[in-house]
């Protein structure tokens, strides 16, 4: 294939950068040949030339196509070489949160640097049993085909963990050992797996320290061996330790720390138990501040030290010894802070009372004056004298260094001595994992041995590697037959020779410390005389003479050889040595001990049948007179190193890369350089290189067929798919070398998968673009058509529109000329008769005017005629009268003057003669008559004196009379001057009074005017009053509303709270419930174990006197609570029985007390809900009775009131009516008082006073009727939601202050109802916490109980038998009590009742022979004799029970439980067959009252179905068979228990078969549990079934041929999607669920059962597919969730054909029906986020993103999901609360329920029949 074919305009290239390494660009022009530069465009739009290399014309790198981007192996690229490995890293550690990719056999690693939660149990049973390509990458994926092939192949295996420092290689290897020890478990119980976990924080505590590179960084390198018995479970392990950097405890840099194990004894120097070790901070030591950090951000040292001293706790290191290691530890730490000061030039000194050498001493146990004399001395041996030479202080201080260095390392080596042993057991070793933790390749500033030794370990695994991946290529292609040509690879064994060989690099450094004055000089000077002519790897700087340069496989290192020697020979003065030697501290002798003395922590363990293992430890000379530490570092190190490989070669490697991702341990940030530094030290571009050498890209031809198949023409097609495949790709590629075919794959060289991926595009973009031309088309020519329809309908009926228009327009025309002639009519006319009328009015109003004016004129001069007539009569009369008045005048003045005149004469006459004689004769007649008369009078007289005397005497009597009279009167004048004094004051108070009433009256007056203002105001207010009223009436209205809603909501809030606490509490009911059946799972699980252990030593130690029988174990299991007459000898028989059985007779005991506990718990919570709600009621009644006294108080208050105001005017009136008498008595006496009148007025005044009094009493009474209305109101409070009443009450009040009163109590009574809707609401809510409150501690107290019964249960076996038999003797003994209590009442109760049934029956049997003989007429008696007749007897009726003898127990239990066959019994017998005879057998045992025989019947009965349980647990039709005759036999002992409960469906005659004698409820317990037991191995049974249907039929299976493609694959094979032979479908699981359904019916299991059991299994084919899709990226693409949508549809058509789709069972698919929606829905916008978040309710937020993260599109028509998009996904879906875990648990159980149904069939028609051997039991 020509370049010019693949460089053409738009093909994407990789060119060289400074900063990205590798930058993307895009040819804008057509590559050819010849040409010396690439037209390219970046990727921001920069146009850039770029040149090529005139020498080599190398192109620049091809890009891949986007759909292998981010691809799971990197060899699946199709392009192999730096950039696309780099980029496909980046893509997949930055975009898609991906740490794992395969690199062919090579797991490589990126460190997070933060936590994800993909490391969990469930994630571990997920990659358990796959195939390594199958899933996602994995560290589990990696110890999973480790341990796969460890088992297949029957080989030892390897894990090699490399990477520089914090790059995640300690992490890494602690996941894979704790995946063996979780998947494996252990073979014995001493928590082998445990202990190997163990072992990690106590070597992180004593071997990591921080750097300036990870914060928990291994110091030394380690390989663990996880050894595995015959089984493949772990039996122990052994460790083997490199190179600890001894240096570091001395040392550290800055922001670097020394071992963690140092500043956690610091930390934790505050606490009691480590007052001893005079410790402080960590800044008061010297060798703990020299890092300036002493402090690891978010790590707790106190926590951290708890932490290693329970692990050395669990490997059996007891307190003594940590205490002595604690103390060796701060040893070290004091000695470093012992201050060595200069003497002279030549000489040290340590001052005096050195405090921190006082507290060494004391720690370690030796003599403070030995260590201050070769602390400061060293002694010197020659031939024939010793000589004691002094130190200078820097030569002092390195001994004491050195001596600390030593200290530690033997510490270390000693924990790392007894950790082996701890994890060392007896038990033979048949293979082993060995998991290698080493140091990656370093390269720093400066370089010391340290570095050389950490590169030249690489150099040796680089070459092994290597070979193994040479090896693996040499077998793939032979295996393929394919020709074999030979790959050029490096080959680093130069460059071992150059350190290893002999005259290489260390065995100078060795003969350089062996001479006297060896120096670092003098060795730099050998290298290069040695090495620098004859190796070009070896290379001198320019600028420095003590230093040399290595060229390593990855990098060139510069070795700086100050220090070489002295770290090589780690010398330690041997005094000091000696010094320690005799502590009288026995730890730090058990140190310093000589090898042959010490127990070899890796040597050979006597028992164990393992292979030899090798010492930790350097090997010290046999010569005891020889110097210790006589082999050098070096050589100790290549002895290890060759050990190492020794022991790699002879196992299979399986290589993890760990890869750094940047410098600043910044969470998923990628620096490309830092990146591909790495990946070319660690191999893994070796790896690629070789790869692409070759033939990375493999396909099977099915596979390359189904890919490829748009390429080929139908006349290609054969049968023979090779024969396909071989044609098409002879006419692609015309390159015969760029492919092989094998016999089951086809080879491509790298770069041609791309090519036919092009190929493929472009053919499916060239059908694309025609299928796009042809549906433009169409669309556009049905467009065409429906436009030009539509035009023609629109001109249509645009012209039929435009006809109508003109003949209504000329209709309208006609209509209008028409209308316009009668309108102009019609207006003229009335214009006309407007006119007219206008004129006649006008006349009208004219001459009616003029009539006016005329009548007006006439009636002016009529009045003024009238006017003057009265006006002249007037004038007249004034004339008459002036006239009249001047005549009287006249006349007064002319009589006046003659009367004066007659008098003046009649004066003058008077005085004349003549005028007396004229009076005289007058006089005598006068006279005459007087004499005669005088006459008269004498006579008169004297008839008077007659009657004068008569008078006189009356008169001296009346005189007499009148004189008393006088003296009376005299007395009344002086009273009645008295009374006139009286009268004047009253008078002056009359006068008082009338001012005070003249003032009253003023004051009444402005009373009145002010009441008339007030009435107008409170008419004003009282309309406002009644407006208030009114809109108070809308308010309450509006309230009574809003109370009514409220508490109608309050009332449905309260329904929902009951309803969520209930159902809270069923959800914790059914954790409890799975709780319970889980320790059932687990007690039969012990069982087993239990009966196998059993059957082991029974085999082993066959004595014939101490074998039990299952039925008496399960005697002694069951009988736990039935009778307490038996109890001594229930713990008699308990006692003789193998102690080890106490533990699950003591689990079963534990657990259903546990169980009963669960119900007395829930019966307890629901009776305190119900007393919370009893509580909440009262609450509520007292608030109602508390108002109603606060109203009452208010009321009593306001009568009081009014009961004063009623005394007052009461008080008033009284003297008022005083007042009134005494002045009714004033007038009486003196009627005749001037000031009577005023007395008058004062009372009319006093009485309207006293009316006005009435009136005001008449309102009190009203307004008293009123409040105690509104109090009886108050008290029925529903009547004040009545608008009447208060509407009556608002007419009623008259007055102002009532009305304001009124609407007071109104205001108050609402505020008091929301104050009492308020506080109602508060105490609902304390309530509901409270109730939360208890529920959590309930919780928690469940959960203590369980942590308490887990502890219980990893005692050891002696304590643990012996604290369980203790409780449960103590617990048997109290219900024994209890039981015999009850027993004795019962049996008086019996014997009473039985006395008053007699009785009863005796007057029964009276009362029906007096019926009898009343019945009988006196002439039957007389007239009919009775003849004796022979009554036949009559057969008795069946009672529907089964009599068996005792000795036949066994043959009951064998032919109808051992050896019966479930086929036949379904297909031929009623179902339930053998539950119906159990039960009528046990009917009679109860019939006969016959307790031993119930009891032994039932227990082997229990136990039978066990045994044959344990014996075909695996056959799905058996445990069917079983759980359907177990759950029929407890529905029999409840509906025949007499139970009311279970009564109630028995027919008359089924209640007569009751049992009558035995209670069997605690029996029914017992089976129960052991229906829960099958229901359990039901399932597990289900699941074993299906467990390899469901991802190969869910998943890779496809259903809709033809939808979805297969891409490239790389080095690891993947499961094939083609359906092959022996492959699971769809068709499948849905037959297997079929014969699962059809079994359970035949077998006649409930309805109920059979719908949990469908659920159940639902719930495991969506969990197991959706848990495979959430780590398997290949599966997630859009074609395969349409194929998941069909598959999920096809199982709920199975659903709705057998009836079962309201059992739950499509619910549990609903998280796996969102994850496939999620792959086909758009992905994009913000809107797209938003309905995703809406949709997907039942995956979690980790679920959702890991979708998006592995949604990965197949074809390149489909486009990624971008970061942003998934970004936004995480925020919507922030708040949500659920739980982190990713996986499903597919182990999950519901907790299965027993729902009673009761059985119709009589037990007295069942037959039994002769096939099933049950002659020997008879009908009763």
């Amino acid at each position: 294939m020509a370049a010019s074919e693949l460089y053409t305009k738009c093909a994407r290239v990789w060119i060289p950068d400074t900063e990205e390494v590798w930058k993307s660009a895009e040819l804008s022009k057509d590559y050819k040949s010849g040409d010396a530069s690439l037209q390219l465009m970046l990727e921001d739009g920069t146009s850039l030339e770029h040149k090529l290399d005139p020498k080599t014309k190398n192109l620049p790198y091809l890009r891949n196509p986007d759909i292998l981007v981010g691809e799971n192996d990197l060899t699946a690229l199709s392009y192999l070489h730096e950039p696309a490995v780099l980029h496909n890293l980046k893509v997949r550690f930055v975009d898609s949160k991906l740490i794992y990719t395969y690199c062919g056999i090579v797991l490589v690693a990126i460190n997070p640097y933060e936590t994800l939660p993909i490391y969990g149990t469930d994630i571990i049973n997920a990659y358990s049993g796959q195939n390594m390509g199958d899933m996602d990458p994995h560290i589990f994926a990696v110890a999973e085909e480790a341990y796969k092939q460890m088992a297949r192949d029957e080989r030892n295996q390897s894990i090699i963990v490399s990477g520089e420092s914090g790059a995640g290689k300690t992490v890494s290897a602690k996941y894979a050992m704790r995946y063996f020890a979780t998947v494996s478990g252990s073979a014995s119980e001493a928590n082998v797996e445990q202990k190997v976990l163990a072992s990690n924080p106590i070597m992180e505590a004593i071997g990591n320290a921080k750097t300036t590179r990870n914060d928990n960084s291994s110091r030394f390198g380690k390989y663990i061996e996880i050894g595995f018995d015959n089984r493949f479970r772990i039996i122990g392990a052994n460790m083997r330790t490199y190179l600890l950097e001894k240096s570091r405890v001395v040392f550290q840099a800055d922001e670097e720390r020394n071992y963690h194990i140092f500043y956690q004894l610091c930390a934790s120097s505050h606490l009691p138990e480590y007052k001893n070790l005079k410790l402080s901070s960590a800044n008061d030591f010297a060798y703990t501040r020299q890092g300036r950090s002493p402090v690891i951000a978010g790590v707790d040292d106190t926590k951290e030290l708890c932490t290693t001293r329970h692990a050395f706790t669990l490997l059996g290191i007891n307190e003594t010894y940590q205490k002595g290691l604690f103390q060796v530890l701060a040893a070290i730490l004091h000695l470093g802070n012992v201050e060595i000061k200069d003497r002279d030039s030549d000489s040290s000194v340590i001052p005096p009372n050195n405090r921190h050498l006082t507290a060494f001493c004391e720690l370690v146990g030796v003599s403070y004056q030995d260590m201050t004399q070769w602390l400061c001395h060293r002694k010197l041996k020659t031939a024939t004298e010793t000589y004691i030479k002094t130190l200078p202080r820097l030569q002092a201080t390195n001994a004491r260094d050195a001596l600390s260095k030593h200290i530690y390392a033997k510490l270390f080596n000693w924990i790392v001595e007894h950790v082996n042993k701890a994890l060392i057991t007896n038990v033979k070793q048949h293979s082993f994992i060995g998991v290698l933790d080493i140091y990656g390749f370093e390269t720093f500033e400066i370089n010391s041995f340290e570095q050389f030794c950490i590169n030249y370990a690489n150099e040796k695994l680089q070459q092994q590697f290597n070979m193994h991946v040479f090896k693996l290529e040499q077998e793939e292609y032979m295996k393929e037959q394919i020709p074999w040509t030979l790959i050029d690879f490096y080959d680093n064994q130069p460059c071992i020779n150059l350190i290893e060989a002999k005259m290489g690099i260390l065995d100078l450094l060795d003969e350089e410390c062996k001479m006297p004055k060896g120096s670092d000089d003098s060795w730099a000077q050998k290298l290069y005389n040695t090495h620098l002519k004859t190796s070009s790897l070896f290379e001198k700087p320019r600028m420095s003479n003590r230093a040399f340069i290595v060229k390593h496989f990855a990098d060139k290192v510069e070795y700086q050889c100050e220090g070489f020697l002295e770290k090589n020979k780690d010398t330690v003065n041997e005094e000091q040595i000696n010094v320690l030697k005799a502590s009288k501290f026995d730890l730090l002798v058990e140190l310093f001990q000589d090898e042959e003395k010490a127990t070899s922590p890796t040597g050979q363990v006597p028992g164990t049948g393992g292979r030899t293992r090798l010492s930790v430890k350097p090997d010290k000379g046999r010569d005891k007179s020889s110097k210790e530490h006589k082999k050098t570092v070096g050589c100790q190190f290549r002895n290890s190193l060759a050990m190492l490989m020794e022991t790699l070669n002879a196992t299979t490697p399986h290589y993890v890369r760990c890869i750094k991702p940047n410098d600043f341990k910044l969470a998923f940030t990628f620096d490309p350089k830092r990146a591909v530094q790495q990946l070319r030290a660690c191999g893994v571009l070796e790896t690629i290189r070789i790869s692409a050498a070759g033939f990375p890209s493999r396909w099977t031809y099915q596979e390359f067929f189904s890919r490829y198949r748009v390429l080929m023409v139908q006349k290609d097609v054969l049968p023979d798919r090779k024969m396909t495949c071989r044609n098409v790709l002879e006419k692609l590629v015309q390159d015969q070398d760029k492919y092989q075919f094998g016999k089951t794959k086809i080879f491509f060289r790298a770069g041609q998968v791309a090519y036919l991926e092009k190929l493929r595009a472009d053919k499916l973009r060239v059908a694309c673009i025609r299928i796009q031309k042809t549906i433009r088309c169409w669309l556009a020519r049905k467009k065409y058509l429906r436009k030009r329809s539509a035009a023609i309908t629109i001109q249509r009926f645009t012209r039929g529109y435009q006809a109508r228009c003109l003949a209504k327009f000329m209709r309208r025309t006609q209509a209008a000329t028409t209308i316009q002639k009668y309108r102009r009519m019609y207006v003229e006319k009335k214009r006309y008769r407007q006119k007219q009328a206008a004129a006649l009015v006008m006349q009208t109003i004219l001459r009616a005017y003029m009539a006016r004016q005329k009548y007006q004129a006439l009636v002016r001069e009529h009045k003024a005629v009238i006017i003057q007539r009265h006006v002249r009569g007037w004038l007249a009369r004034c004339w008459y009268k002036r006239c009249l008045v001047s005549l009287v005048y006249l006349q007064c003045c002319f009589r006046r003057m003659k009367a004066r005149r007659q008098l003046k004469k009649l004066k003058i006459e008077a005085r004349s003669v003549e005028h007396f004689k004229k009076l005289n004769k007058g006089m005598e007649n006068k006279i005459m008559q007087l004499q005669r008369r005088i006459d008269e009078q004498t006579k008169e007289n004297r008839s008077i004196n007659e009657r004068l005397n008569g008078m006189e005497i009356s008169h001296t009597a009346e005189s007499e009379r009148l004189r008393g009279d006088l003296n009376r009167l005299r007395g009344v004048e002086e009273e009645a001057k008295n009374k006139t004094n009286q009268v004047n004051s009253l008078l002056e108070e009359l006068e008082r009074v009338k001012k005070e009433l003249s003032s009253t009256q003023r004051e009444k007056k402005t009373i009145e005017d002010w009441a008339h203002t007030y009435r107008n105001e409170m008419e004003k207010m009282v309309s406002e009053l009644k407006e208030q009223n009114g809109s108070l009436k809308k308010e309450k209205d509006d309230l009574n509303r809003s109370i009514q809603e409220q508490s109608q909501q309050m009332t449905e809030k309260m329904a929902r709270a009951i309803a969520q606490e209930t159902q809270q509490l069923e959800t914790d009911l059914n954790e409890e419930r799975s709780r319970y059946q889980n320790l059932l799972t687990e007690h039969l699980r012990l069982e087993e174990k239990y009966d196998d252990l059993k059957e082991g030593m029974a085999s082993s130690n066959a004595k014939p006197g101490h074998r039990r029988t299952d039925s008496t174990h399960s005697s002694n299991e069951s009988e736990y609570t039935y009778n307490s007459e038996y109890a001594e000898l229930e713990e008699g028989s308990r006692a003789r029985e193998d102690v080890t059985r106490g533990i699950d007779t003591s689990l079963t005991l534990k657990l259903q007390k546990r169980l009963t506990e669960l119900e007395q718990e829930k019966q307890s919570l629901r009776n305190e809900l119900e007393n919370k709600e009893d509580q909440f009621q009262r609450a509520r009644a007292r608030d109602d009775v508390e108002f109603k006294k606060a109203r009452g108080a208010e009321l009593e208050y306001e009568s009081l009131k009014r009961q004063e105001l009623e005394s007052e005017n009461k008080k008033l009136k009284h003297n008022l009516a005083e007042m009134r008498q005494s002045l009714l008595g004033d007038k009486a006496a003196g009627a005749g008082a001037p000031g009577s009148p005023a007395y008058k007025v004062l009372l009319e005044q006093l009485n309207s006073s006293c009316e006005e009094l009435d009136v005001r009493k008449e309102e009190v009474l009203i307004l008293r009727s009123q409040l105690v209305s509104q109090k009886e109101a108050m008290h029925h409070k529903e009547t004040m939601t009545e608008p009447s009443i208060y509407a009556e009450d608002v007419s009623k009040l008259k007055d102002a202050d009532e009305l304001k009163q009124a609407c007071i109590g109104l205001k108050d009574t609402n505020r008091l109802l929301e104050h009492q809707l308020q506080t109602q609401r508060r105490s609902y809510d304390s309530e509901v916490e409270t109730l939360r409150g208890e529920l959590q501690n309930v919780k928690e107290e469940n959960n203590r109980q369980q942590q308490l019964l887990a502890q219980n249960l990893q005692l050891p076996p002696e304590a643990r038998i012996e604290a369980s038999l203790q409780h449960e003797i103590t617990r048997l003994t109290n219900e024994n009590l209890d039981l015999m209590e009850q027993l004795e009442k019962q049996d008086r109760t019996i014997r009473k009742l039985k006395k008053q049934l007699k009785v009863y029956s005796k007057r029964i049997g009276e009362m029906g022979a007096g019926q009898t003989e009343g019945q009988t007429s006196p002439g039957q008696m007389v007239d009919e004799p009775i003849h004796p007749v022979n009554i036949p007897r009559r057969e008795k009726d069946f009672q529907g029970m089964l009599e068996y003898k005792k000795e036949d127990e066994l043959k009951l239990v064998k032919n109808l439980i051992l050896e019966l066959k479930p086929r036949g019994v379904a297909v031929n017998l009623i179902p339930g067959l053998p539950a119906y005879i159990l039960f009528m057998c046990l009917r009679h045992a109860d019939y006969v009252n016959d307790d031993q025989k119930v009891r032994t019947l039932l227990t082997s009965t229990i136990n039978s179905i066990k045994k044959i349980l344990k014996k075909r647990g695996d056959d799905f039709e058996t445990v069917s068979f079983w759980l359907a005759n177990t759950c029929r036999f407890l529905h029999c002992l409840k509906q025949y228990s007499g139970d009311e409960a279970f009564m109630k469906h028995n027919s008359q005659r089924q209640n007569e078969h009751c049992l009558s004698n035995f209670d069997l409820a605690e029996y029914r317990q017992v089976i129960s549990d052991l229906a829960i037991q099958i229901y359990q191995q039901l399932i597990k049974c289900m699941e074993n079934i299906l467990q390899p249907m469901i991802v190969s039929g869910m998943l890779e299976h496809e259903t809709i041929q033809g939808v979805s493609g297969v891409k490239p694959t790389g080095l690891r094979k993947r499961t094939s999607s083609i359906a092959d032979e022996g492959t699971y479908t769809l068709d499948s699981i849905l037959r297997q669920l079929s014969t699962f359904h059809s079994t359970m019916c035949q077998h006649g299991t409930d309805p109920e059962l059979i719908k949990q059991v469908v659920k159940q299994q639902f719930y495991i084919i969506g969990a197991v597919t959706l848990n495979n899709l959430l780590l398997r990226k290949d599966m997630c693409s859009w074609s395969k969730g349409m194929q998941i949508r069909y598959n999920v549809s096809q199982l709920e058509e199975w659903l709705r054909d057998k009836g079962l789709m309201m059992c739950g069972a499509k619910e549990t698919l609903e998280p796996l029906i969102q994850a496939a929606q999620l792959l086909q829905v758009k992905k994009k916008t913000d809107e797209d986020a938003e309905a995703i978040c809406s949709m997907c309710l039942a995956l979690t937020t980790s679920q959702i993103v890991k979708v998006l993260n592995l949604y990965t599109p197949v074809n390149e028509f489909e486009e990624r999901v971008s970061v942003a998009f998934i970004r936004t996904i995480q925020t919507r879906l922030r708040d949500r609360c659920e739980s982190p875990q990713l996986l499903m648990d597919t182990k999950m159980i519901y907790p299965v329920t027993f729902p009673f149904s009761p059985s119709s069939l009589a037990l007295e028609t069942i037959q039994i029949p002769g096939s099933l051997n049950l002659a020997f039991l008879t009908r009763v």
